[in-house]
């Protein structure tokens, strides 16, 4: 979970988001809409963990303490959940709806299409929203509601508008991906959908797919990824534990080695693949055991790109009924599992020094392989731009 802040001259509106992906690529689009709104900062919230609402709060105070006189407001997923928290904030001027932040009527706004923020590097797209699925651990479902699919001709005409913006790299995103095109006419896979950006926009070098579901991708998808060189070999799994009985506990659909099974498939025929996950550390009942499985999985995987959460009961989801874990073993263990993926992240890194790579430049002066590795760039290296670089030993970051 990150924070980004899509910066904004004083006394012109600012947008703060916390968390996914998906909030992101929401955050440029309200960014854009609001850029004659006057004196506002909005606060793109989350709520997946405590933690990120507890970083919510402290981002409304910063926010308040920077810009007093600013009309503060608060979207995303923590102001439908956290709703009375939030609005009892004296800095809170005031929450808009979830799923209400894109339209322009919420804000006071002609209601016309939100222009798009111009971008030099990656887009991020919104292809999907919601979630049917009911994991035990996941308050999601009550902030974004059901499953949403973005039609493939919307998806293609919001391409097109990003690569006229000068976009050198696309990145699909939605809070369950690998579910887009479940509720569309006749139930297109993703893989449909990746095909089509690709053949739509042959001169489109560089795609990125956010965060799947291993079980849920289809065999069209799984051959782009293994075969296709426009779809970047980074692939980022919403795997969430190495332990059988512990995914049963969470409701998911995927064992241990489904989710083996995957990563081999994929790696036997594009072996520079760079594997990520999200995995929980401290969910109830979780055993001495099963946190060794957990531990194990990642080096089974070679996950180089770890996104490790500390177990947090959230309101109204049945594990917060389980047995509770104590909480400094939860954060003992999570420690563990972050120092596990650093030691296999390290190798992984070492084995790419020599090599050379195309890198997208960012806007403060590094640039990332197509695998998501962060590289130190030249001097003078323009952000957007896609250069050609042999790695050297203490570049990568």
């Amino acid at each position: 979970m990150g924070r980004v802040r899509v910066s904004a001259p004083s006394k012109l509106a600012e947008v703060i988001s916390l968390g996914c992906r998906l909030n992101i690529a929401e955050s440029e689009r309200m960014r854009a809409m609001l850029a004659e709104a006057g004196d506002v900062v909005v606060v793109n919230s989350c709520a997946v963990t405590s933690e990120a609402v507890r970083q919510t709060r402290q981002a409304i105070r910063k926010a308040r303490r920077a810009r007093p006189d600013a009309r503060l407001l608060v979207t995303g997923c923590a102001a439908d959940i956290e709703r009375d928290e939030l609005g009892a904030m004296p800095e809170v001027d005031g929450l808009i709806a979830n799923e209400r932040k894109l339209d322009p009527r919420a804000w006071n706004i002609p209601a016309a299409s939100a222009p798009l923020a111009p971008t030099k590097t990656r887009a991020f797209i919104a292809v999907q929203n919601g979630c049917d699925h009911a994991c035990t651990f996941c308050v999601i479902p009550q902030g974004r509601g059901v499953s949403r699919s973005l039609p493939v001709a919307e998806v293609l005409r919001e391409v097109d508008q990003h690569l006229d913006h000068g976009a050198k790299e696309v990145v699909l995103t939605g809070v369950d991906l690998t579910s887009w095109g479940h509720d569309l006419p006749e139930m297109p896979p993703l893989g449909a959908l990746v095909a089509a950006i690709l053949d739509a926009f042959p001169a489109l070098a560089r795609l990125r797919l956010s965060s799947l579901d291993g079980i849920e991708i289809d065999e069209a998808l799984l051959e782009l990824i293994a075969s296709e060189e426009r779809v970047m070999p980074h692939l980022h799994l919403s795997l969430q534990h190495g332990a059988d009985l512990i995914l049963k506990r969470m409701k998911r659909r995927h064992s241990r080695a489904d989710a083996i099974d995957l990563v081999q498939r994929l790696k036997a025929r594009r072996p520079e693949i760079a594997v990520g996950a999200d995995l929980m550390a401290g969910f109830p009942t979780e055993s001495a055991t099963h946190h060794a499985d957990n531990l194990s999985i990642i080096r089974e995987l070679d996950i180089v790109h770890g996104h490790i959460f500390p177990f947090s009961p959230r309101p109204s989801t049945p594990a917060a009924r389980m047995p509770q874990l104590d909480r400094a073993l939860i954060k003992a263990r999570a420690a563990e599992l972050r120092a596990a993926v650093a030691e296999v992240r390290i190798r992984w890194l070492a084995s790419l020094v020599g090599e050379t790579h195309r890198i997208l430049a960012e806007r403060d002066g590094s640039g990332y392989t197509p695998h998501y590795a962060r590289v130190a760039l030249p001097e003078g290296t323009q952000p957007g731009e896609v250069i050609e670089l042999s790695i050297e030993e203490g570049l990568l970051k």
